[in-house]
């Protein structure tokens, strides 16, 4: 409670506000430029992104019916995508994410926050790359320009990153720093890089000609900040959906209706990410803790107050 207050009496949170406006409605006219229409989020689900990492079961019962507090859109914007008329989609997104209390650590996590899911049909992950480095640099332009008195009092020297971001492949990463290698290359950075290839999600293209690379990317914030955006090209033929579900072991009935959908051939070639807002803003202020640039946050493990 105490920091709460702390944060409803000082002047350093309209700072955070006031930086957060200019991000959001930067993306928000970046879309409308780029001619990317606007999907709205969808809460509950009787499916939704299983996601490979550990986290604690977030259902509801209504009416008799199961339904799940979404995790992130994927399922949702891959379908989205099988209207003739629709080839790029962004939503912004709240997903519940019920993480282990372990993730406290990591300063990053959150068990409720807002992603920028994004979704482009008959794309390739260069072409999604380069559209992501475009609206990272017009986002940092903008707050330097009309944000500056709030970045000088966060104390904040904002760098505007030069396209094209360095690319690292996980493989060769892992060889030099070991398991760890995000979180070094992360700390040793100045500029905002990409990682490619990591084996995760059933729905992330692996290469036919290359069995175990997989033809995703994630975008990690330099200075130690981690992970930014995650995403990949999509497997959308019904054959290799079932493959790698069968070879993840995972419950066919949890995705039946998603499964149906692709037996039709309605899923199309789609590539998209995931680009998580809070830590954009971390960022971008320089923040070291995600909770302090909230009022009201929801970390892993902690109690909330309000």
């Amino acid at each position: 409670m105490k920091s709460f207050i702390k944060k409803i009496k000082e002047g350093e949170f309209y700072s955070i506000l006031k930086i957060q406006s200019c991000i959001i409605k930067t993306i928000t006219d970046f879309m409308h430029r780029r001619k990317v229409l606007q999907l709205m989020p969808v809460i509950l689900a009787p499916e939704t992104d299983p996601l490979c990492h550990s986290t604690i079961d977030a259902t509801i019962n209504y009416y008799g019916q199961k339904l799940k507090l979404t995790k992130s859109m994927l399922l949702h914007k891959q379908i989205a995508l099988a209207s003739k008329e629709l080839s790029k989609i962004f939503i912004m997104s709240p997903n519940i994410r019920l993480e282990t209390k372990d993730l406290q650590k990591t300063k990053r996590h959150l068990i409720e926050f807002t992603q920028l899911d994004i979704e482009f049909k008959n794309k390739t992950k260069k072409e999604f790359m380069d559209f992501i480095e475009d609206l990272i640099i017009e986002i940092f332009k903008a707050v330097k320009q009309d944000c500056k008195q709030e970045l000088e009092k966060l104390k904040r020297n904002l760098i505007t990153p030069t396209k094209p971001f360095k690319i690292y492949e996980s493989e060769e990463l892992k060889k030099e720093y070991g398991k760890s290698f995000e979180k070094i290359i992360s700390e040793k950075s100045k500029e905002p890089f990409w990682i490619l290839n990591h084996k995760r999600e059933f729905y992330d293209r692996e290469d036919k000609k290359q069995t175990g690379y997989y033809h995703n990317y994630d975008l990690i914030w330099p200075e130690g900040f981690g992970e930014a955006l995650s995403g990949g090209e999509r497997e959308y033929k019904y054959k290799e959906i079932l493959r790698k579900m069968e070879q993840r072991k995972m419950s066919l009935k949890n995705h039946k209706n998603y499964l149906k959908i692709a037996k039709l051939g309605m899923l199309q070639k789609t590539v998209g990410g995931g680009l998580g807002i809070e830590r954009l803003i971390r960022f971008i202020t320089g923040i070291k803790e995600i909770k302090d640039i909230l009022l009201f946050p929801r970390i892993p493990g902690e109690k909330i107050i309000i």
